[in-house]
């Protein structure tokens, strides 16, 4: 099974230069018998390990091989038939594209059928995690300064404080990130300050990021004062870790971002019942009423609204708004105005 495992890691390596997508990170978890489910996924092993440990629990006899890329380079795979049998993204805009242009194929299930319609679409994608977008901060760095609630006091104290928060500041690079640009396209739709942000953010030399975690671990470490727009469940997470307490996580008052986890099977899979069967895991946690001990949020705890009245990014045709090639073009050119300023 050693060997096994050795053959696949190398296998899978070379799919990634085969299919134009770069690895950020691999596990093969053997199973009993000869069939191995191939995931390619955004989500990082510190996090997504548990439910992988509870899907063979169950199922021992399936291996898995688990890949972490970027939600850019998991659409681009996916659309270049790379051999996966499940894609799991936090870019929901690209992987609803994904499925209304025939590259997911149908999978149904009293589980699936279980799911509200706002976390479902035609039986191709399913929401299995609500995750919140928040502020994080290192406590150090900012020791002294009011908190910010909103976005207007996030501006106001990166304004009135220039030489503490210069090079500190760190935000998605959306031209890479896929749920950056979801997360940004939103906000420009949902707050009329999010531009004044940019560019307040765009005077202080900000340092962009293709993913959360990466934000994150700056932020504990101390090189940025603030990280913008990352996901609540992977700050959770690393706030567990952080024993220092110099982490802070913030959740904006004005607007928040909540993002739908989706996961679709490819329609190239080949091992399509193994890919069902992780699925309905998901969704059977997901559905929970509680977090209980599990890192990703459940999709009740936003619901349709929560009781600040937030709801989560909705699946459906208005997602690919911002995918059409001129609305992506003249976003990111504004994008690029306010956030590169020399």
């Amino acid at each position: 099974m050693r060997i096994l495992g050795l053959a696949l890691g190398v296998i899978l390596a070379g799919a990634g230069a085969l299919f134009a997508y770069e690895v950020e990170e691999e596990r093969f978890y053997p199973g009993t018998g000869p069939s191995v489910l191939r995931v390619i996924s955004t989500a990082d092993l510190a996090v997504f390990e548990p439910y992988l440990l509870a899907f063979q629990a169950k199922r021992p006899d399936i291996g898995i091989a688990y890949t972490v890329t970027s939600s850019t380079d998991l659409a681009k795979a996916i659309r270049d038939s790379a051999p996966f049998d499940l894609a799991l993204s936090s870019a929901m805009d690209l992987q609803f594209q994904l499925a209304n242009d025939g590259f997911a194929r149908p999978y149904r299930s009293p589980v699936t059928a279980d799911l509200p319609d706002w976390a479902r679409w035609r039986d191709l994608i399913f929401a299995f995690s609500a995750e919140r977008a928040v502020v994080v901060v290192n406590a150090e760095r900012i020791a002294g300064l009011p908190l910010p609630a909103t976005r207007q006091e996030l501006i106001a104290l990166l304004r009135d404080h220039p030489e503490r928060f210069h090079g500190a500041v760190g935000t998605y690079d959306v031209r890479e990130s896929g749920l950056g640009y979801l997360f940004a396209t939103k906000e420009t739709r949902s707050t009329d300050v999010y531009w004044r942000l940019a560019e307040v953010m765009g005077r202080l030399d900000p340092q962009l990021y293709c993913c959360s975690g990466q934000m994150i671990d700056d932020v504990a470490a101390g090189r940025l004062a603030v990280a913008y727009n990352v996901l609540g469940s992977y700050a959770a997470e690393r706030l567990a870790r952080d024993s220092g307490g110099r982490v802070q996580i913030l959740r904006m008052e004005d607007f928040e971002n909540i993002m739908l986890r989706t996961a679709i099977i490819p329609r190239n899979a080949t091992e399509v019942a193994a890919a069902g069967a992780l699925v309905e895991l998901l969704l059977e946690t997901g559905l929970r009423p509680t977090a209980e001990d599990w890192p990703l949020p459940p999709l009740g705890q936003t619901g349709g609204a929560d009781g600040a009245g937030f709801s989560p990014i909705r699946l459906g045709p208005a997602l690919m708004v911002y995918l059409d090639p001129l609305n992506r073009r003249t976003f990111l050119a504004e994008w690029e105005n306010a956030m590169e300023q020399r």
